[in-house]
């Protein structure tokens, strides 16, 4: 069952992979090139011979990029697959679509948006290379904290919905989920290594195509795997429906 799952969730996750290439390829690219001409003309005024390259450009914006989003997407829709899997049956009375597209919601805000909003995407010569640890440090520790918090807040939720109803248990957990995450974006040191003649254009282009390419793979995956989910696992997974005439519950 877990298998079937697994295989489905990395089918889409390989076919949300190629639809975000072709979104980064479209807007995401040209502005790595601006950020690069840039970084040249900056190494020029300053007498500076610009570093070797190990691979070539067009091999980054081609096999590379294609390769790296796609096996990214392959594993995500994996991981995203074992989460349905588990959660398939335990969040109350929703049908695989549903679960499907709040999955893909929760996943987007705590792995993209949140660590995103405080340690956004940088193009190339945006940032100090010395730095670039410590700086991905800090973007994990983010992640991972949001992360924990999206989880904590859906078990309480859970946890609340039979005192308190399902609409009021769900705006608790949100609300724990912000205040949580508020505190960790308070916390955390803020990192401004932005170039001052850097173009402010290129910048949020730059930073709008990476949030785009994330949206493209989780809407993907919430869509395409749960419309899967509907058509073939709806009767093996036993999703809870409304309560006929007699009381009992009807489960396939």
């Amino acid at each position: 069952m877990v298998g079937a799952l697994l295989m489905r969730g990395m089918l889409v996750g390989l076919l949300a992979g190629l639809l975000a290439f072709a979104f980064a390829k479209a807007f995401g690219e040209p502005e790595v090139d601006k950020a690069i001409a840039f970084e040249t003309r900056m190494d020029q005024a300053k007498g500076e011979a610009p570093e070797p390259e190990l691979v070539s450009r067009k091999v980054q914006s081609s096999l590379g990029l294609l390769t790296g989003v796609v096996v990214y997407g392959t594993a995500l829709g994996g991981l995203y697959s074992l989460v349905f899997a588990y959660a398939a049956g335990r969040v109350g009375r929703i049908g695989p679509r549903g679960l499907a597209a709040l999955l893909a919601l929760a996943g987007f805000i705590a792995v993209v948006l949140v660590p995103s909003w405080k340690y956004p995407a940088n193009p190339p010569s945006v940032g100090n290379p010395e730095t670039i640890g410590y700086r991905t440090e800090l973007y994990f520790l983010m992640l991972a904290f949001s992360i924990a918090a999206m989880v904590l807040a859906v078990n309480l939720g859970m946890r609340l919905r039979r005192a308190y109803g399902a609409w009021n248990a769900a705006l608790l957990g949100a609300a724990v989920f912000l205040l949580a995450v508020a505190l960790a974006q308070l916390l955390l040191p803020d990192i401004d290594e932005v170039p001052a003649q850097f173009p402010a254009v290129v910048l949020w282009r730059f930073r709008m195509a990476s949030f785009g390419i994330h949206a493209v793979l989780w809407t993907t995956l919430g869509l395409v795997f749960g419309w899967l989910a509907e058509r073939g696992l709806q009767r093996r997974f036993r999703f809870a429906k409304p309560m006929p005439a007699s009381g009992r519950s009807i489960n396939r």
